[in-house]
C-alpha cells in the first residue's frame, strides 16, 4: 500500500463512517511520517483503522471496505475495521500522532502512529514479521535506538517483558 492509496481509504471510511477524524494503527500508519516509506514496510495491502470518536464504528469499515469487499476486489487493498484497544502502544501516544489531512483524503483526518510508538506497538505484539518490520525501521533511521527504547518502557506491559524487548533494541541496533 502507498500513501495514496491510504489516503484513499481514509476518505472512504470516513465516507461511510460521516466522521470527519479516523485513527490509523498498524504497519501503514508509518505513512504518516514517511509518504516514501521503504518498499519493505510497505507490503501489506490492509490499513487498520478505527473511527476516532466512534470506534464502534469499525464493524461498518470492515463490512463495507474491508477484505474481500468490492472495495478490495476492485482496488487491490482495503480496511480492517479495529477496535481502540486493538494495538499496545506507549504511553501519550495520543499526543504524538502524525496527521494525514489534504485533497485526497476529501480534508478528513487520518491520525497515524508517530514511528517510535508504532515500532514499540510492533515488538509488543512480537511477532516475527513486527520484529522484521522494526529492523529494518532501524536499517533505514527512520526511528532513534534510544527512543524506541524510551517508549518500550512506556508500553503497558511487564518490567521483564520491557527489559527483553530493550536487550532485543541493543542487539539489532545498526552501527
Amino acid at each position: 500500500m502507498n500513501r495514496a492509496q491510504l489516503e484513499h481509504i481514509i476518505r472512504a471510511a470516513a465516507a461511510i463512517t460521516n466522521e470527519y477524524e479516523l485513527v490509523v494503527v498498524g504497519s501503514q500508519s508509518i505513512l504518516g511520517a514517511y509518504p516514501d516509506a521503504p518498499e519493505g514496510l510497505l507490503e501489506s495491502m490492509e490499513a487498520d483503522v478505527y473511527p476516532l470518536h466512534h470506534p464502534e464504528l469499525s464493524d461498518v469499515i470492515d463490512g463495507s471496505i474491508g477484505e474481500l469487499s468490492p472495495f478490495d476486489k476492485n482496488f487491490g487493498y482495503y480496511a480492517q475495521g479495529v477496535g481502540s484497544n486493538t494495538a499496545i502502544l506507549p504511553r501519550g501516544w495520543e499526543e504524538r500522532l502524525v496527521k494525514i489531512q489534504n485533497q485526497n483524503t476529501d480534508l478528513k483526518i487520518g491520525y497515524c502512529l508517530e514511528p517510535h510508538d508504532l515500532a514499540a506497538s510492533k515488538l509488543a505484539a512480537g511477532r516475527e514479521k513486527d520484529w522484521n518490520y522494526v529492523t529494518l525501521m532501524l536499517e533505514k533511521d527512520m526511528i532513534i535506538a534510544e527512543m524506541l527504547q524510551q517508549r518500550i518502557q512506556m508500553l503497558p506491559v511487564t518490567q521483564e517483558q520491557q527489559d527483553r524487548l530493550c536487550l532485543w533494541v541493543d542487539r539489532v541496533r545498526p552501527g
